[in-house]
């Protein structure tokens, strides 16, 4: 029987399970360890060596076997845990991770991992006085070469005596999953009878696997809620009327499904497993899968912006069911847009669990007591983002430990509590999300910072404000740290940290106080895929502004502005000097407005500073489909990425945070021509 098509599903469930099992080990007490959490525990162990047998992957079926006997020993209060214990627990879990990405790439785990682990938890089973998990790992049988099946891999304790057998129930079924199921089945015992009704299936199976084992074999196929078992006497299942029907063939493989449904957790259940009266509401599907059909969407969006443009050149009198039905289209396409977008959003939870391991591991090497709280977790973002996002927050919180939070023995001397405080925190904020990394520690230092900065010449000053001598630390190569240890002190990070986040079209804010501590403020679209934007007209091009930097827009009066040299301009609105940037000198664009007072002013924010923007005038506001540009051609400075609009020509979205920079480093380029113009005219006098 070819299993292969759903290996895939037992990776995807397996990768959840370690999961769990990290948080629930990082949970537990072990001076009092809840009852309900070993059994998770222990269930989440469980349902992997189940699968692991039935795939017949060997390596991974004894080091979960070991593990499961430790941890069924502890749920039933025969072994007493402690922390050496959790972390060889934890220490298992990672190396499980490590196996399942190599039978996932096709290859055998490391044999010198493998047996590292397994003599770890050996180890532990001496220990604790139990040498029967050790007997029985060390002569593991073989997978037979026949089939991927190996579920006799490793011995399992069974709930089912050699003289009961099993009465197994399916519902629900196709007739592939039937023929499935049966050949499955044969293979983790005896058949004695089988019964098809419709879309029920009736299995009689002589076995002496646990009825736990059956159902984590069976869930890689079909929904826990499918399945029903019961025990039964071997003698009275033979001597019943067998109105089975022939056993049929194991049929072909089956075709791969373009969905696969989504297995549940499987409950270990000591006799009984009671079928659900609800199905499984959720379905596994590649997000390749959902990536092209967010284009196809958005390629339809543009399609109707174009032909709603289009109407505008009808009689709305001789075309006002068309235009009507135009109408309908434009709101379905809309609603149609946003219900596939949230089908890309995931909760901040995915990102936040990975973190408790973390602070623990650093913490204990650190030699400091940590606590960390979460709010928000069902925050939700773009799965884009929440995979890009993780290394800039791992930095952050690994920072957060080794330069924040003090000792215990510091902490108490300031009158503190003695375990620190670590914050995460993600909530919405209009059409952004904003996420925090805050710690309760000694705060940022002014002093140190300035004097780094001044020590490596950077131009600085003691009358900067706070959030300025904040930012200096995102300088490449800048630290602080006293000496360089294997978590930080090298002055790389702050700056790759930076540069990420604002390549994902955000920006980081820092607020500190001495004694107090500091808070990261991360600030980012909710989506890449979308935009919410303003079209803005200079000379004959359209650019798309951000919505999210737009404060306002004006018209200037000539009294407003002011000259801080030939070409600088800025900008009073309402008491503030803004600095003036022309977009037409930013991307060479002829035929523009070149006075301020004949164009439109937009006033935007980006790293916590204001500018103005001037622009020809505004076309609208509009909801774009983002394409990429270094996909499609390269990276051009001052633009983050296109789109097509409804008349069918591209705009190009403006990068604002990037606008500064780009006027500064022609500011600079245009002074250095014009300082070298005067030497050469200097030199030329002279002679």
């Amino acid at each position: 029987m070819d299993l292969s098509q759903f290996t895939q599903a037992f990776f995807v469930e397996a990768v959840e399970l370690l999961a769990e099992m990290e948080q629930l080990l990082l949970e537990l007490d072990v001076e009092a360890p809840d009852s309900e959490q070993l059994n998770a525990i222990f269930r989440a162990a469980h349902s992997i060596k189940g699968g692991a047998a039935t795939f017949g992957f060997v390596a991974l079926t004894n080091t979960t076997h070991v593990l499961e006997s430790l941890l069924d020993r502890a749920r039933h209060g025969q072994l007493r845990l402690n922390g050496r214990m959790i972390d060889a627990f934890l220490e298992t879990k990672d190396a499980l991770q490590e196996q399942l990405t190599a039978y996932q790439a096709g290859k055998e785990p490391d044999p010198d991992m493998v047996a590292h682990i397994c003599g770890v938890l050996q180890q532990l089973a001496l220990e604790s006085g139990d040498d029967s998990a050790v007997a029985q790992v060390s002569a593991p049988a073989p997978a037979p070469a026949s089939a991927p099946v190996a579920a006799p891999a490793a011995p399992v304790a069974s709930s089912a005596s050699s003289s009961g057998a099993l009465r197994i129930r399916f519902a629900r079924l196709s007739d592939s999953e039937c023929d499935l199921l049966a050949g499955e089945l044969a293979n983790l015992g005896k058949v004695l009878s089988r019964t098809r009704s419709n879309d029920q299936l009736t299995v009689l199976l002589e076995t002496t696997c646990a009825p736990d084992d059956i159902v984590a074999v069976c869930c890689f196929v079909i929904d826990e809620s499918q399945i029903d078992i019961t025990h039964e006497a071997a003698a009275a299942a033979v001597e019943a009327p067998a109105v089975a029907e022939a056993p049929a063939p194991v049929a072909a493989p089956v075709p791969e499904p373009a969905v696969v449904a989504e297995a549940s957790k499987p409950q270990a259940a000591a006799s009984v497993v009671a079928p659900a009266a609800k199905e499984s509401s959720s379905i596994r599907v590649d997000v390749e899968k959902v990536d092209q059909l967010i284009n196809l969407v958005g390629e339809l969006v543009i399609t109707q912006s174009m032909l709603t443009q289009a109407a505008t050149m009808l009689d709305p009198v001789a075309y006002e069911r068309f235009l009507s039905g135009l109408g309908h289209l434009e709101r379905n396409a809309r609603d149609l847009q946003e219900s596939v977008m949230s089908i890309r959003m995931m909760p901040m939870d995915y990102v936040f669990s990975r973190f408790p391991r973390v602070i623990r591991d650093v913490s204990a090497k650190l030699g400091k007591q940590v606590r960390l709280d979460t709010y928000g977790k069902e925050t939700e973002l773009d799965k884009g983002l929440i995979e890009r996002i993780v290394d800039p927050l791992t930095h952050l919180v690994r920072n957060s430990l080794d330069h924040g939070i003090e000792t215990p023995e510091v902490r108490l001397a300031k009158g503190k509590d003695a375990t620190g405080q670590l914050l995460l925190s993600a909530q919405h904020h209009g059409g952004n999300i904003v996420i925090e990394v805050s710690d309760d520690g000694g705060g940022l230092n002014r002093e140190r910072i300035l004097a780094k900065a001044m020590q490596q010449g950077m131009p600085v000053s003691e009358s900067m404000p706070d959030e300025e001598v904040w930012q200096l630390i995102f300088a490449p190569g800048f630290s602080t740290a006293e000496q360089v240890t294997d978590i930080s002190g090298r002055g790389v990070g702050m700056d790759v940290v930076k540069r990420n986040i604002q390549e994902m079209g955000g920006h980081v804010e820092i607020h500190s106080r001495g004694g107090q501590g500091t808070t990261t403020r991360i600030v980012l679209p909710l989506t890449l895929a979308i935009l919410n934007g303003m079209s803005v007209k200079v000379g004959s091009e359209a650019y798309i502004l951000p919505l999210s930097y737009v404060i306002e827009s004006l018209q200037p009066l000539p009294e407003h502005l002011h000259s801080i040299t030939a070409d600088g301009h800025v900008i009073r609105v309402r008491g503030e000097y803004l600095p003036l940037i022309e977009l037409h000198r930013v991307f060479d664009v002829s035929g523009a407005q070149t006075h301020p007072t004949q164009g439109i002013l937009v006033i935007v924010q980006a790293d916590d500073s204001r500018f103005a923007l001037l622009v020809d005038e505004l076309l609208g506001q509009h909801q774009v489909v983002v394409k990429n540009l270094e996909t499609n051609y390269r990276k051009v400075p001052g633009i983050s990425a296109a789109t097509i609009l409804g008349d069918g020509s591209v705009a190009f979205i403006i990068d604002v945070g990037a606008m500064p920079r780009i006027q500064r480093a022609q500011a600079a380029s245009t002074a250095a021509l014009a300082g070298a113009a005067r030497r050469i005219a200097t030199d030329a006098i002279a002679l």
